[in-house]
């Protein structure tokens, strides 16, 4: 049960280990387009049925007719992979219980968002975890967890383009284990060690930078939104999305906020020091470098 690219390879991973996977279930089609008069698969439903392989797409995880045409495949195990909240009818139906891979290392990281969470905290080690779902969201008996690391200069593609790998080893490998087990696998309850640091999902208005913060969270921020959704703030009466930043040792000495052009370099005032902007766009523009970005300011002049 998936629906982003993310759960691709996952899918991918268990088609290639010879897994028999009788059905997959997404989210229903997207209407999209400037009139809504398009609908757009979700990326896994293309690749199942490129696979052969049945797809299901309810509208409401308890509808009874979902959940009788579920049962009539009479899987096994279930695996979920980036989906929605399921019912107990869902997830306790199979003989071996249902899993879920998770882009986090619980209990930390809890929630919609922990890929952009833990690069926007400025974590240097995220990593993913199997563990089976109970009542509550994310809470289930650990099965494994995988660590990865995150380079300081990483963004949120890079570390989700990683886990995306990673989780789909964790994934066949935590099959191996309750296969091997014939569903009975070593398993351990969360323990929650310090504060937790949660990862609610990311609305438009969480996406707007601060620059009343040192520079390093304010680096921080914006990576952990690039490429998508994208860390904005307002500029010359339009928005800018910042992608891309790189921190300085120069001390501001500007309102933070304030961009400035010192020697064909677009700088930026966090609350301590400048950073560089390297890759933005403006409101109804094309993403572009800061070169790029300069060049066209100049030639207005």
């Amino acid at each position: 049960m998936g629906t982003p690219e993310f759960a691709i390879e996952s899918l991918r991973q268990l088609i290639e280990n010879g897994y028999h996977v009788v059905a997959v279930v997404t989210q229903p089609d997207r209407a999209v387009g400037r009139h809504a008069s398009v609908l757009q698969p979700p990326a896994v439903k293309q690749y199942a049925l490129e696979q052969g392989i049945p797809v299901l797409q309810p509208e409401k995880m308890k509808d009874p007719s979902f959940v009788e045409e579920l049962r009539s495949y009479r899987a096994d195990l279930q695996v979920v992979v980036a989906f929605r909240m399921l019912p107990e009818v869902v997830w306790a139906m199979p003989r071996f219980g249902t899993f879920n891979v998770h882009a986090a290392l619980l209990p930390q990281y809890r929630g919609a968002a922990p890929i952009n969470w833990a690069v926007i905290n400025g974590e240097t080690v995220t990593g993913v975890t199997t563990f089976f779902l109970d009542h509550d969201i994310d809470t289930g008996r650990i099965i494994l967890q995988r660590p990865f690391e995150i380079p300081d200069d990483a963004d949120a593609e890079y570390v989700y383009d990683g886990l995306m790998r990673l989780g789909a080893e964790a994934c066949v490998k935590t099959i191996e284990l309750v296969m091997e087990g014939d569903g009975q696998v070593e398993s351990t309850p969360q323990q929650a060690t310090g504060q937790l640091k949660n990862a609610p999902k990311i609305f438009k208005e969480t996406c707007e930078i601060d620059w009343n913060q040192p520079a390093k969270k304010v680096y921080d921020f914006i990576r952990g939104l690039s490429p998508y959704p994208g860390a904005w703030c307002s500029f010359e009466g339009s928005t800018m999305k910042i992608y891309k930043t790189e921190k300085t040792s120069r001390p501001s000495t500007s309102t933070p906020g304030t961009f400035i052009c010192d020697h064909q370099q677009l700088l930026v005032a966090a609350k301590d020091n400048y950073l560089e902007v390297k890759e933005l766009q403006v409101a109804g523009k094309k993403k572009m470098n800061s070169k790029s970005f300069l060049n066209g300011r100049q030639g207005k002049r």
